[in-house]
């Protein structure tokens, strides 16, 4: 049975080593092709992800005319394809030319049958894992939506969303841990939204953005004549969110003489009004976060340690953009239609290039950094499809040593899909194995390779 074998077309014109190359791919369901209109042929009925191609072709055997036009032509046809070229005519030349034109990877003669296997192997999961996130990005975002708003397919997202799921309708306070731009915020209205309190108010609150002086009223509120300019009555962020629910952003900037009032709140349930003499019942469920390490605050006397015992009933992490496998594309594809339809119109995608730009960079930016470049490439875009010169995430290839960037490049490649397909089966080399379309020895020899533990 060869129907569960993936495909491998092998176009070489010399008898002999067809017939060593075939043998050589016993896990393969093998096609071989010696001229160009025969493996072209073969291309348009089998559609092989991977192709072994000689640039050394007839009626130019001695050249690589024939080889670059089939190289072409079947980038034209299957631009997903996998293509590793042979050449013995000029191979570091023949080599970047073919990287240029499309190839996927390239070989020197004589074959070293091993080294090929290997690369042959890598480019069969790199395709595979390549059709999972096309066909995952095909999806509408609103398939990946969890808490109402939060776009995310990633495991490490999930299970984020299943803690807030769990403590949105009891009483704890919760504390949400992450670096910059990672949405919590959002989680923090997606948290309320799944509630008890979905009917009351949200209000939200970056304690970073308000001056200390201003701080303690914002958060209170003031009585008329309190200070100069208050000149009436007013509510603070409290006690507008009575009933619902307030979020207080980047909590560790609050003073510490203000997080004493705030302790007295969450110990009493109750507030004073600048100015005021009268306390005020507030039924107000807090939840906060912050970018900030408070436990060391607390160590240097920046945080009051009973204060956070309070906020941090539950403290629930938020993993970066970058420890999110898929997700920044997913992102990227909703962020796209609201900004074009506003920008630009004329925008209707992304060019294959962007979508592997944003899947392999590391956003350090977080979410916040995905957003201000696709509203910046949408705005600055003068084709339909944003590339990832659009998006300024284009990587030159330096001039000089261009067999080691190539190599460093697929190793790159290497290690996330690995660590991707490892996420995935949540360890589990067997179904690792089986996502990289791989046998478990050749998983094993990789993770040895590139020293990845599990």
């Amino acid at each position: 049975m060869t129907a569960d074998r993936p495909k491998l077309l092998i176009v070489e014109d010399d008898a002999g080593l067809q017939a060593q190359l075939k043998w050589a791919y016993e896990d393969f369901e093998v096609l071989i092709a010696h001229d160009q209109p025969s493996a072209l042929a073969l291309l348009r009925a089998e559609a092989p992800p991977v192709v072994t191609l000689d640039l050394g072709l007839p009626p130019d055997p001695d050249g690589v005319s024939e080889g670059f036009a089939l190289l072409d032509a079947i980038m034209v046809l299957a631009p997903d394809t996998k293509v590793i070229v042979a050449s013995g005519h000029g191979a570091h030349e023949s080599a970047l030319r073919a990287i240029a034109h499309g190839a996927y990877d390239f070989y020197a003669k004589p074959i070293d049958i091993d080294a090929l296997g290997l690369i042959v192997r890598r480019a069969l999961h790199v395709h595979r894992l390549e059709r999972e996130n096309r066909l995952l990005a095909a999806r509408a975002p609103d398939d990946y939506r969890v808490l109402g708003r939060l776009i995310t397919a990633a495991p490490e997202m999930l299970k984020v969303a299943r803690m807030i799921e769990r403590v949105a309708n009891t009483t704890a306070s919760v504390m949400l841990l992450g670096a910059s731009g990672t949405g919590k915020e959002l989680l923090a209205r997606g948290l309320h939204e799944a509630s008890g309190r979905a009917s009351g108010a949200f209000v939200a609150i970056n304690c970073a953005a308000i001056p200390e002086t201003l701080l303690e009223s914002e958060l209170f509120g003031h009585e008329k004549g309190a200070f100069t300019g208050a000149i009436k009555t007013t509510e603070g962020k409290i006690e507008q969110a009575s009933g619902g629910t307030l979020f207080l952003d980047e909590v560790g900037d609050i003073p510490l003489a203000l997080q004493v009032k705030l302790l007295r709140f969450l110990q009493e349930r109750t507030i004073e009004r600048i100015g005021g003499r009268r306390a005020i019942a507030v039924d107000t469920r807090i939840v906060c976060a912050t970018h900030q390490n408070l436990e060391a605050m607390i160590g240097t006397g920046g945080f009051r340690e009973d204060l956070f015992y309070r906020l941090a009933e539950v403290v629930i992490r938020i993993p970066a953009l970058a420890d999110r496998p898929g997700d920044a594309v997913l992102l990227a594809r909703a962020l796209l239609p609201r900004f074009a339809s506003a920008m630009n119109p004329a925008v209707k995608g992304f060019a294959p290039d962007a979508l592997t730009a944003i899947d392999t960079w590391g956003w350090p930016g977080n979410v916040r950094e995905l957003e201000n470049r696709v509203k910046r490439a949408v705005i600055m875009a003068d084709g339909r499809l944003l590339t990832a010169a659009d998006l300024d995430l284009a990587t030159p290839v330096a001039d000089d040593d261009h067999m080691l960037n190539l190599k460093s490049a697929r190793e790159a490649t290497d290690r996330r899909m690995i660590r991707h397909a490892l996420t995935r089966s949540d360890g589990n080399i067997s179904n690792a194995a089986r996502l990289l379309g791989i046998s478990r020895p050749t998983l094993y020899d990789l993770l040895k390779q590139y020293d990845i533990a599990t």
